[in-house]
Formats: C-alpha cells, structure tokens, sequence
C-alpha cells in the first residue's frame, strides 16, 4: 500500500509515478506526492482537450512529462514536450497547460530559497 492512514505517501516505498493515477475522460486529475509549506509535488493526468489555465505562480514550475505529449504555453509561447522532456515555468509568468492528446506530467515546486544568495 503506496499510503499510509493520513493520506500520504509512504515514504522509503518504490512506485511507479506514472501509475499514480489514471486517465479519466474529460478530466484533468491531480494528485499530491507531497505537500509541505516549502514547496510540493504534484501529479497530473490531462484528459485529450482539456486544459489548465492558471495566469500565473510567485514561484518557479519544473514540469515533467512523465506520459505522452504536453502543450505548455508560457507568455504566450506554445512549447510541446513529450514524454521524458521537462520546462522551467518562470515564476510570476502566465501559463496554460493544455492536452491535445491526452498526458501525465509530474509538477514541482519549491517555495524556499527566493531570498537573495551572496555567493
């Protein structure tokens, strides 16, 4: 069992991230791996049509795209990835994530580490 009596992944445990969820029809399913105030990974499964429209983040995006081909359009700029590919969404950029055929992608985000580093 990939969880444990608080809905969260068992940690130490081998899965497939892939596996996580399935394609739903006319549907876009996300499901957390993990969820913390310093940032989160996410799993999404895009439906062929469907599309994510969030106008923008105050933190930086790594998308991978774990099954299939994804759209992701940042300001504007149409990027198709396919399975194996990733893309830094900029923080504080519009974007859309959009299905022309259905995909799974693996979302994540750090919140930490914004301030300013002196090297």
């Amino acid at each position: 069992m990939l969880l444990n009596e608080n809905d969260e992944y068992v940690k130490s445990k081998i899965f497939k991230t892939v596996e996580l969820l399935e394609y739903i029809p006319k549907s876009v399913v996300i499901k957390s791996i993990v969820r913390k105030t310093t940032g989160s990974i996410s799993v999404f499964s895009f439906d062929s049509g469907e599309v994510l429209t969030r106008k923008t983040s105050p933190f930086d995006t790594f998308i991978q795209v774990i099954d299939g081909k994804a759209e992701i359009i940042i300001d504007g700029t149409s990027n198709l990835l396919e399975t194996g590919e990733s893309i830094i969404i900029p923080a504080h950029h519009r974007h859309t994530i959009k299905a022309n055929v259905k995909f799974k992608i693996l979302s994540t985000i750090i919140k930490s580490g914004y301030e300013e580093i002196n090297l």
